[in-house]
Formats: structure tokens, C-alpha cells, sequence
């Protein structure tokens, strides 16, 4: 007999991927005309250029289970350097060449042993890290913030976020989420998303007497 619990979540992670596709196929287009002064600029992941971000993403979606633990032991553990040594497997001899290779990932379901929903999280925090550097505006669909929100929320798998807004209480003033209780944090939810996330420039986006909590947290692991 099926598990029902088990099925709704095969369900939930077969409906996600539609939502990646079209994050990255959105992202790769508003990055067809850059300069190689804009290629070169940084994002806003500390350290990283707009160019190194996108191969970064590239990798994500190039590493399976297999390949991320073979990756993880070569490193001996050290995360960071495997990051590192993976974005630079996929960075490209020119910023065309990383532009392109993120184009071949556009409907790559392969995935590191993470939940489809912390591929869409990446996909979107990443995208703004590229983005908002360049001036680049997305208007995201509220249900996929939305859905992104409720993930962080509730996890620090791939970065501190629960943990960062434990003792607030987070609203969008553009959609249904909402989570916590004490000082209140509101704004857009790509904004909440974003600074959750670690990202104090969106700080500047958000509204109540929990932002400067919130911002001094930004940056912290």
C-alpha cells in the first residue's frame, strides 16, 4: 500500500521543477546582453563576481548525490573548497562560454542530496545576487516567493535562515506569508526571502521594529 504522506511529497517535488525551469530560463535571458565590465561586477554572495555566481549555479545543477560525496571526500570535508573547485569546473574560458553552460542546466533535474524546493531557493537568492548589482529587475510569481519563504523559514540546510529570524515576526505586505512572533520584519517576500537568507541590502527594502535586529544578523553563519 502507498504511503500517502510519501506520494504528496514525490507530488510536491515533481510540481517544483517546472518552477526552476522557468527561474533559470528567465535568469540566463536577462543575462544575454551583459557587458564584460558587468560579468566582472560583484554580486552580492561575498567574494563572487556575477559571472563565478551564475557557475556556481551551473554546478548545483550538475552534481548528483555520487558525484557531490566524491567531490565532498576529495576536499576531505571542506565544504567551501568543494564549492570552489566545482564553480571552477563550470566557469568557462569567456563569460559566453558560462552563459551557455547555464543554458544547458536550464531543464537539468540532476541535484545534490537536496529537496527540489532548496534548488528553486538557490535558484532565486542566487539570481538576486546577480541581479540587483546590475540593476536587473525580476517581478517574480507571489505563489514561487511565496513557496521559497515558507521553505527558508523553516530550514538552515543550505544557509542559516530559520535560525536568523528566530525571535521575529516576518510579514509580506504583497502576499500570504507570514511567520514567527516578537519584532516585526515586512516588506515584499522576495525581500524577506532575501534577507533571511543573509543578504542585508534588502534590509533597506523592509519596514519594522525588527529590521535592525534582522540586518545585524545578515553575514553571520
Amino acid at each position: 500500500m502507498t504511503d500517502p504522506a510519501l506520494t504528496a511529497d514525490r507530488n510536491r517535488e515533481t510540481g517544483v521543477w517546472p518552477l526552476i525551469r522557468t527561474e533559470r530560463a528567465a535568469l540566463a535571458a536577462d543575462l544575454t546582453d551583459l557587458t564584460d565590465e558587468q560579468w566582472a561586477a560583484p554580486s552580492l554572495c561575498a567574494g563572487l563576481t556575477v559571472r563565478e555566481v551564475l557557475a556556481h549555479l551551473t554546478a548545483g545543477a550538475s552534481l548528483n548525490t555520487v558525484s557531490w560525496l566524491a567531490g565532498v571526500i576529495r576536499c576531505r570535508f571542506d565544504f567551501d573548497k568543494q564549492v570552489a573547485m566545482r564553480l571552477a569546473e563550470q566557469l568557462g574560458a569567456t563569460p559566453g562560454e558560462t552563459l551557455e553552460r547555464f543554458r544547458r542546466i536550464v531543464p537539468s533535474t540532476t541535484k545534490p542530496p537536496l529537496p527540489a524546493i532548496a534548488m528553486l531557493g538557490e535558484t532565486i537568492v542566487h539570481g538576486e545576487d546577480i541581479r540587483r548589482p546590475l540593476g536587473i529587475r525580476r517581478d517574480y510569481p507571489i505563489g514561487v516567493v511565496t513557496e521559497t519563504a515558507e521553505y527558508y523559514q523553516g530550514s538552515d540546510l543550505v544557509v542559516v535562515a530559520k535560525g536568523r529570524i528566530g525571535g521575529l515576526r516576518l510579514v509580506a505586505d504583497d502576499g500570504p506569508f507570514a511567520t514567527g512572533s516578537g519584532p516585526v520584519v515586512s516588506g515584499r517576500t522576495l525581500a524577506l526571502v532575501m534577507a533571511m537568507t543573509g543578504r542585508a541590502t534588502y534590509c533597506d527594502d523592509l519596514e519594522g521594529d525588527g529590521v535592525e535586529l534582522l540586518r545585524s544578523r545578515c553575514g553571520t553563519a
